[in-house]
């Protein structure tokens, strides 16, 4: 372990019984909202590594190895990252990330150990919340406690991912018959990925979501060899196409494939052996330019988070161009100007859709808007990251809509507490 902190200065049943609280009383945290905060503002974070490596040297303290695991994986070195938070679970399961008074209601979360793709970033919506949070990671190798904290709720955090779908069906049935109420049930996450999540879509009122279909590097280089197998190797979709790996993000190694042509030369630079193969929609406005949302269901409530206006079809956040360009920060802030209430009335049945079709207390989901007004869904996710943390004077209308929403996850857990007595 310690050569990886050094990179940082560079199946039972529902009846567990309750632990103690003294069991997880927490040491000091900086936690991933305040990490995650730092990193976006280009802040140093190795000025904290030395005093968590004493902690983790000296005391076997895991609190400051999921620290150093966070700064490991905000510097982009995932790996070593990902070996620190081995070692420190190795040292205990369950974590206390945050403290309420008394009577704070109690949101026991459970994680699975990962990168920061793996889990809905809870902490960011749930900062100065005023909730008790303590975190259960589960997953391979990592036995269910004897005894969990008290707890008003559970929310289960896992990402979909092929990876997490064992455990999401051991979870499942784990939490059958909870006496808590559970959010995010395990059994509906596996349907968002993006195979899957357009057949879910498919058919509902004013959605569109592109055909998907999983292809792997063979099967992509006969199709190079030979375009005549289109047809067969890839139903329902046709040239140009978006191929992206399995398990890729933020536009990793994603590209756009005009001809059969274009296969070999892409495959020439990515390494990896699995792919998504989808259409290619042209949502461009009637200005040519190109508008994409960052949209959360909150009990099927549409909050839209961010909007990005670009030239280029691939809009990815925090958007260069909308720091550039006074006007398309202008459209943001009137899309927010009234918590957004206008997107959600044009879209009210489509949403509402999602949510029936899902049933996920806690969705995300990156769109567009066509020309004809239907919703294009990119993709959706359980793990996007929402937050406050733009820069105050060049989005100064963004901080109202993200507490907007964050209250209304707050009020969730509230009521879904208070309804279970």
């Amino acid at each position: 372990m310690q050569d990886h902190i050094a990179a940082a200065g560079t199946g039972a049943s529902a009846s567990a019984s309750v632990g103690s609280e003294t069991q997880i009383k927490p040491p000091p945290q900086l936690g991933l909202s305040a990490l995650l905060r730092a990193a976006f503002h280009d802040e140093d974070l190795t000025v904290h590594v030395p005093g968590l490596m004493e902690r983790a040297k000296r005391f076997s303290d895991a609190y400051a190895m999921l620290d150093l695991a966070l700064i490991l994986q905000l510097r982009f070195q995932k790996e070593s990252g990902l070996a620190v938070l081995g070692e420190a679970l190795k040292i205990q399961q369950l974590f206390r990330i945050a403290s309420g008074d008394e009577g704070a209601i109690r949101l026991l979360v459970i994680k699975v150990p990962g990168d920061l793709m793996a889990n809905t970033p809870l902490e960011c919506i749930l900062e100065n919340a005023g909730f008790t949070l303590d975190v259960l990671y589960a997953g391979p190798g990592l036995p269910w406690p004897e005894q969990l904290p008290p707890h008003d709720l559970v929310f289960v955090a896992i990402s979909e991912a092929d990876a997490h779908r064992a455990l999401l069906a051991e979870l499942a049935a784990r939490l059958e018959g909870w006496p808590r109420p559970v959010l995010n049930r395990p059994q509906r996450i596996p349907a968002l990925s993006r195979g899957e999540a357009f057949e879910v879509i498919r058919g509902v009122p004013g959605l569109r979501m592109t055909a998907t279909r999983r292809i792997d590097r063979a099967a992509l280089q006969r199709l190079a060899a030979d375009p005549a197998l289109q047809h067969e190797l890839m139903p329902e979709i046709g040239f140009p196409v978006i191929l992206r790996p399995l398990g890729s993000h933020a536009g990793t190694d994603l590209c756009r494939i005009d001809t059969p042509a274009d296969i070999a030369p892409y495959l020439n630079g990515v390494a990896a052996q699995e792919f998504f193969v989808a259409n290619f929609i042209d949502y461009a406005s009637a200005d040519g330019l190109f508008r994409k949302y960052r949209v959360v269901l909150i009990e099927g409530r549409a909050f839209v988070c961010h909007m990005g206006i670009s030239g280029h079809w691939m809009v990815h956040y925090p958007y260069e161009e909308m720091k550039a360009d006074p006007a398309r920060r202008a459209e943001e802030e009137a899309l927010m100007a009234n918590g957004n209430e206008d997107f959600s009335t044009r879209h009210a049945a489509a949403l509402a859709g999602l949510q029936q079709r899902f049933g996920l207390d806690y969705v995300g989901f990156d769109c567009a808007e066509t020309r004809d007004g239907e919703l294009l869904i990119f993709e959706m996710a359980n793990a996007l990251v929402i937050h406050a943390m733009d820069d105050p004077t060049l989005f100064p209308y963004k901080a109202a809509q993200m507490q907007r929403a964050f209250a209304a996850f707050h009020d969730m857990l509230r009521r879904r507490a208070a309804a279970c007595p």
